[in-house]
């Protein structure tokens, strides 16, 4: 009895709430539907490790993978990743540079600069340019120039001692190790149209020549023929207008290369075995040409000739820079800052023309690489050793074409006149004698802006650079470029008496072709 009373009393109370009139409550919010088998799934995490050369880590790493398992097989799938962080190694190349390998040429002659040692002349040489190879992330290519040589004036006047006088300039493949190692994997020997090799001696003056002598180990004038004496006639100098003293390189992905040198200069399309397809300079008699240069370009000051050659991103145009001011029109103007950028088109043969300044006078252009069509990385250097002068400059900047004045398209006007073998001219002044006379107010006056340039790199900051010379780019990413010096195949003069390259006052430290990776650099662009 007791228990139906209590379920009594409860229902009239119920009853008599519900006929209350009072305002009813706010009704709560609906709760979140349930997903169908989601009760209870296990979160899982996987690790891949990722190679050198991967577009998340340059030097490899570790990828991390995470996620529901959805289907409850406690497997990871690929579906089934929610979230990936990555875990990458370090730049293996360490401050000092890793050394490429190296084989010997010769070895039988005296040091001048240590009488009592004989010294090494080395191969070697693969400082001249980088290029990205485009088929494999972790190598590059590298260029040798006209092979060992040294400054000397003999019985025949001014001109070069090639102690190994048959060598042929050349291409090597190289690949970063894991370890920061660099190993060669191969290389190409430049040849002509016919296949035979060719060989770094000079040009003939009619294309490009300036009237070097070839003279081997010992001050002889290496002539045609060795074992007779000089003839103009039967036996004169050895000249080849088929050798070239290489400086800038460019790799296509169909695997063949443009390389740009310092005789013609000339600008020279090999293919993947080395053999030589077609030509650029500024040789209009040249029969071998497929398209010419503007004529001034054969002012090029000797040894200073097209130090650097790119391609643009879409493989159409070609971009080389000169090393130094040209002799335009002679060496009255060598002294300057002024120095040339020019574009081929490689599929029209249109050709730009844009000027840079340099830093100070003098300086060295001696590599560019294309970021975009119109922002490139570039280098400016002196001939400076850092362990020698503490303020040596090894720059790396990034420039940009696309405000600055194209010469070719200026049009005839007034004082301003395109001739047809000195360039625009102002007031019949070539632009290097503008700039001599009048500075560089005087171009910004008629209208010429040079490329704008905003500094990316101090190498000596940045790695105490010890070498002179910093000569090729390797683009690696948007933050990591690697740079190459040219060790001139170990070899030196001083007063045309050959040498081995030391970079220490003491005579210990070999230069050597070193390869640096700079970190975390601005390399991005506007497009």
């Amino acid at each position: 009895m007791k228990n139906k009373l209590a379920l009594s009393i409860s229902l009239a109370l119920l009853m008599g709430l519900s006929g209350c009139s009072g305002d009813d409550g706010t009704d709560g919010s609906n709760g979140t539907d349930g997903q169908d088998g989601q009760s209870g799934l296990n979160s899982l995490i996987s690790q891949s490790t990722l190679a050198m050369g991967d577009s998340q880590c340059v030097f490899g790493g570790t990828a991390f993978n995470s996620g529901l398992d959805s289907n409850s097989d406690g497997v990871l799938a690929e579906n089934e990743i929610s979230q990936t962080s990555y875990v990458c190694q370090p730049n293996p190349v360490s401050q000092s540079g890793s050394s490429l390998p190296y084989s010997v040429l010769r070895n039988d002659l005296t040091d001048g600069a240590r009488p009592d040692y004989q010294f090494e002349i080395r191969n070697g040489g693969y400082g001249s340019d980088a290029a990205a190879d485009p088929a494999n992330k972790n190598r590059f290519y590298a260029l040798t120039d006209r092979g060992p040589n040294a400054v000397y004036t003999g019985t025949m006047g001014a001109g070069k001692k090639f102690p190994v006088e048959d060598y042929t300039p050349r291409i090597g493949l190289f690949e970063l190790q894991a370890n920061g190692d660099v190993k060669k994997i191969k290389e190409i020997l430049l040849k002509r149209p016919d296949g035979s090799l060719i060989s770094g001696l000079p040009n003939s003056s009619s294309l490009g020549g300036t009237g070097e002598t070839p003279y081997d180990a010992e001050g002889n004038p290496i002539l045609v023929d060795n074992s007779l004496p000089y003839d103009e006639q039967t036996n004169p100098l050895k000249l080849d207008d088929y050798g070239l003293d290489g400086e800038g390189l460019v790799a296509l992905s169909d695997g063949t290369f443009w390389i740009s040198d310092e005789y013609g200069p000339h600008i020279v399309h090999f293919d993947a075995e080395g053999k030589e397809i077609e030509r650029i300079n500024a040789f209009a008699d040249d029969e071998r040409t497929v398209y010419n240069l503007p004529a001034e370009f054969a002012n090029r000051r000797a040894n200073r000739g097209m130090e650097g050659l790119t391609v643009t991103p879409d493989e159409n145009t070609l971009v080389g820079i000169m090393q130094s001011t040209m002799h335009n029109p002679n060496s009255s103007v060598k002294n300057l800052d002024i120095t040339r950028i020019v574009t081929i088109d490689l599929t029209t043969g249109e050709v730009g023309q844009y000027l840079y300044k340099q830093e100070k006078a003098q300086n060295s252009n001696s590599g560019i690489v294309a970021l975009s069509a119109h922002q490139f990385a570039l280098i400016e250097r002196d001939g400076a050793f850092y362990n020698d002068t503490p303020s040596a400059m090894k720059y790396i900047y990034k420039i940009d074409l696309s405000a600055a004045t194209n010469l070719e398209a200026i049009s005839d006007s007034g004082d301003i006149l395109q001739d047809p073998a000195l360039g625009l001219t102002i007031s019949g002044l070539t632009l290097e004698q503008v700039v001599l006379e009048q500075g560089w107010t005087a171009l910004e006056s008629a209208g010429i802006v040079p490329a704008s340039k905003t500094l990316v790199a101090d190498l000596v900051q940045q790695v105490s650079y010890p070498h002179d010379k910093m000569e090729g780019l390797w683009l690696i990413d948007s933050s990591h470029i690697g740079v190459l010096n040219d060790d001139d195949f170990a070899t030196w003069s001083t007063d045309g008496e050959l040498e081995q390259k030391y970079l220490d006052a003491g005579l210990n430290r070999v230069d050597q072709n070193t390869l640096y990776i700079l970190d975390n650099l601005d390399l991005t662009t506007s497009e």
